[in-house]
């Protein structure tokens, strides 16, 4: 069930839109905060709060790639795999991040603290390469500074 905390936050939402349906995207970046994911039943609650049908709410989770529909690590990393910062070597960061955390594309490390994703465009063209780390960001990065923003993040 959607907790108190989530159908406030939910409501809040619902208030600033003109359809109760037009919220499904903030409900879901709502619970997936509290949840840290979102699940089947997570799925299935939003629906039945926002008077949708789970396969709507699904579509539209599925759609968007910063809804996790599957368990993550406690610190999501999203690197970068735009045009700008494939060509400024993001491939060389994507292999010693592999090398440092033991993890591929869409995979977890074994101490659960990080999951490992590609992102299409972090908006930072001019600063390529770039990387998220939750909610921070990251511009052009160099393989020596992984290290000490790995350690930030324990």
């Amino acid at each position: 069930m959607l907790t108190q905390e989530e159908i406030n936050a939910i409501d809040h939402e619902v208030k600033l839109l003109p359809h109760k349906k037009a919220a499904v995207i903030e409900a879901l970046k709502i619970v997936q905060k509290e949840r840290g994911w979102v699940s089947d039943a997570s799925i299935s609650e939003v629906a039945e709060y926002l008077d949708m049908s789970p396969a709507e709410v699904d579509s539209v989770a599925t759609f968007y790639n910063l809804i996790f529909r599957k368990q993550v690590g406690r610190h999501v990393i999203l690197l970068c795999d735009s045009i700008s910062c494939y060509v400024m070597k993001y491939q060389e960061i994507y292999v010693a991040l592999q090398q440092k955390l033991q993890i591929q594309f869409g995979e977890t490390t074994t101490d659960q603290r990080f999951t490992l994703l590609p992102n299409a465009c972090l908006g930072c063209c001019d600063h390529a390469p770039a990387l998220m780390i939750d909610d921070d960001l990251y511009t052009d990065v160099t393989i020596e500074q992984l290290d000490e923003l790995l350690k930030k993040y324990s």
